[in-house]
């Protein structure tokens, strides 16, 4: 069914400072906000009605700031993320009325397949970033997507929104300090109406809670907004855009807005004080401007336009009440974005004699001899850097200091602090902010300092750009550096094997590789993805021993199984530094059991491709899983439970899984060594497994 044709009035979604001394701006100015008023209304009933399900949030009372940044706004260049109070804004941005309509309806038609709720989309495409529910989150997002819109020679302007109540979030915090830090030219805007659901100001906030004026402790400007008034809004904002436009800094300013429904359907607002709703509708910002708009124009005038304007609106609604339901069809095989194309990447290990391994005499093109695992991913980093002017790599004491296990050393030298960037101890916002770079284009590489440290931007990775492609369609390439594993001495907090942890997620892509070959092509092979990837390098493997890298133009390899031995009485999987103990452990029974194994590298965690390894159990019956993290839950019990239960009836014994002990990782060496799987506590395990 077609879409209903817009009231001439919306044909042009924009509107200037200068413009509001003719009619006409005054009109369009008006027509948004009542489209919106009469939209955010009418879903409403079709709530109540159950006919859209979940729960809505309203705008009402919001509409004169979320239209005046959407007017005001350059869509062609800027970035916005809108909260669930901007559905005014969605409509200026881009999309027809009926798109915005069908994605509430949750119906085929909606922009995200009905895999999102209610106002949650956005417009990747068109830079208008998706919600989250964890609000906060989106500034980050919003501070990467500009300061990718900057690089790339487009004087963009980023629109951040959040309220009252997000304010409190460490996000907020990590954010205003990112933007300040990197001169970033971000319009920050507290949407503050009082209340977070129901909590009032006065139960948030023990402090000034004139919020505007923690713009300071950054180091930006702030000032206050009176949000209900329209014109005001947009003769503010227009200056305040041009100036973030022309200074590249970043500015804070505090919305005195309107919540007129509560929070969202449900809300009952019994926690508001008596007189208290009455007073916030006496300063609704439409019927005000309405009236000032009928005294200048004449009421027939506005009467005809509101007329047109519900018209269209409930042409949209049949439209979009008889748009099909949606079809899980296609739900898994979206969770990824399609297959990236290889990069032209050129045939060597190191671009140029320049940019070669520091400390190393060998400067062959196709190979580079006696490379530790570092050297190798510090190699390939190099490379990526050289030819791909989209990369950056970004991370905690990555630059000068060359990273906590010196991967990184050299490239603040070679290519600069704009690509090689030293992060704040902001793991949430720098990893967001890598998430607004990769939805625009870029490809950032980040660093965890530790693995156990992803724990801090737990929201950001698993919620927001694992789950990118499923519900928005957008490609978010980000390659996130794990440097994990035991053995090292280094307590609970900076030891943790985390692959079960984050891969119980959906939506990444997982590398573990095991020797200096494969580490340089994995970090190739997790580059050229248009998916999160992570990898995962265990801190031991770093300097354990040193071997040949090449270039080698089979490097996608690596997201197969690799094996390593041949044998006929068991197959043994496993992964990381547990590949050479494995390698010990099989020379060990061949020599003093006379059993042989099959000894398979996994080296990519996800997806898995387990086709070689179904082969060899099929043959052997007999099944070995190896992994350094705990037994509990650990990702060996994913292995072992797709493998037996495919092969069930082929096994001639009860699968074996081997792992750490259930338990926080222990500082001591000789408690660690307890914690860990070692080459004797193995060889003990499957003795007494063979019998």
């Amino acid at each position: 069914m077609a879409f209903p044709k817009p009231p001439a009035v919306l044909a042009l979604p924009t509107v200037r400072a200068a413009d509001l001394d003719q009619p006409d701006a005054r009109l369009r100015l008006y027509a948004w906000m009542q489209l919106a008023r009469t939209t955010d209304n009418r879903i409403l009933e079709l709530f109540r009605q159950g006919l859209i399900k979940g729960t809505v949030t309203g705008g009402q009372g919001n509409e004169a700031l979320a239209v005046a940044v959407a007017l005001l706004a350059d869509k062609a260049t800027d970035v916005v993320s809108f909260t669930h109070r901007g559905l005014a804004g969605h409509l200026v941005w881009s999309g027809h009325l009926c798109d915005h309509l069908n994605q509430y309806f949750a119906n085929a038609g909606s922009p995200t397949h009905a895999r999102e709720g209610n106002i949650h989309h956005g417009d990747p495409a068109n830079r208008s970033l998706p919600m989250i529910s964890h609000l906060g989150i989106m500034l980050s997002n919003v501070c990467g997507a500009t300061d990718s819109q900057r690089r790339l020679g487009r004087p963009a302007v980023g629109f951040a929104t959040f309220g009252d109540g997000g304010s409190s979030t460490g996000d907020i915090h990590e954010s205003l300090n990112l933007a300040s830090l990197l001169s970033l030219p971000i319009v920050f805007l507290i949407e503050n109406n009082r209340y977070a659901y129901s909590t009032p100001v006065s139960e948030q906030f023990t402090a000034d809670t004139e919020l505007w004026r923690r713009a300071a402790g950054y180091g930006m400007e702030g000032f206050a907004l009176d949000a209900t008034d329209p014109e005001g809004c947009v003769r503010t904002l227009d200056a305040a855009i041009a100036k973030v436009r022309a200074t590249s800094r970043p500015i804070l300013i505090e919305c005195d807005t309107l919540r007129l429904r509560g929070h969202a359907a449900y809300d009952t607002c019994d926690y508001l004080q008596p007189g208290e709703s009455e007073g916030f509708f006496a300063r609704d910002p439409l019927p005000k401007y309405r009236a000032q708009l009928v005294a200048a124009l004449g009421a027939a005038r506005l009467d005809a336009l509101d007329v047109e304007l519900n018209a269209f609106l409930e042409a949209c609604v049949k439209v979009s009440l008889a748009t099909p339901r949606p079809s899980p069809a296609g739900m898994e095989s979206d969770l990824f974005a399609p297959p990236a194309s290889s990069q032209p990447w050129v045939p060597s290990v190191t671009s140029s004699n320049e940019n070669r391994v520091p400390g190393q005499s060998d400067h062959s093109a196709s190979k580079i001899e006696n490379l530790n695992a570092a050297q190798a991913l510090n190699a390939a980093l190099r490379k990526i850097l050289t030819e791909r002017p989209e990369s950056l790599v970004l991370g905690q004491d990555i630059a000068t200091y060359g990273g906590a296990f010196k991967v990184t050393e050299g490239l603040l030298k070679d290519f600069g602090r704009a690509r090689v960037f030293n992060t704040p101890l902001a793991e949430s916002a720098c990893t967001g902010w890598a998430i607004g770079l990769a939805l625009n284009g870029h490809r950032p590489i980040e660093e965890f300092q530790f693995a156990d440290f992803v724990s801090e931007a737990f929201t950001q990775l698993t919620l927001n750009a694992a789950t990118m492609h499923f519900r928005s369609g957008a490609k978010c390439p980000i390659v996130f550096r794990l440097p994990c594993g035991g053995g090292l001495t280094f307590g609970s907090f900076h030891s943790q094997e985390l692959e079960s942890v984050l891969l119980a997620m959906p939506g990444f892509k997982a590398l573990y590789p095991s020797t200096p070959q494969d580490a340089f092509n994995a970090l190739l092979a997790a580059y050229e993805d248009d998916n999160p990837v992570l990898l995962f390098e265990h801190k031991a493997l770093y300097r354990r021993g040193r071997a040949p890298v090449a270039w080698d133009a089979n490097y996608r390899d690596v997201w197969s199984p690799k094996k390593l031995r041949s044998g006929e009485f068991a197959t043994v999987v496993t992964y990381g530094e547990m590949v050479h103990v494995a390698s010990e452990v099989c020379i060990y029974f061949a020599e003093e059991y006379e059993k042989t194994f099959d000894l398979f590298d996994l080296r990519a965690l996800a997806p898995l491709q387990l086709d070689a390894i179904e082969a060899s159990l099929a043959r052997t019956g007999r099944l070995i899983v190896l992994h350094e993290g705990r037994l509990t839950h650990g990702f060996g019990a994913e292995l072992v439970a797709r493998l037996a239960e495919k092969y069930f009836s082929a096994l001639k014994a009860a699968p074996l899984r081997i792992g750490a002990l259930d338990l926080p990782v222990p500082f001591a060496p000789e408690l660690e060594q307890a914690f860990r799987p070692t080459k004797e506590k193995i060889i003990d395990r499957i003795a007494a497994w063979i019998g």
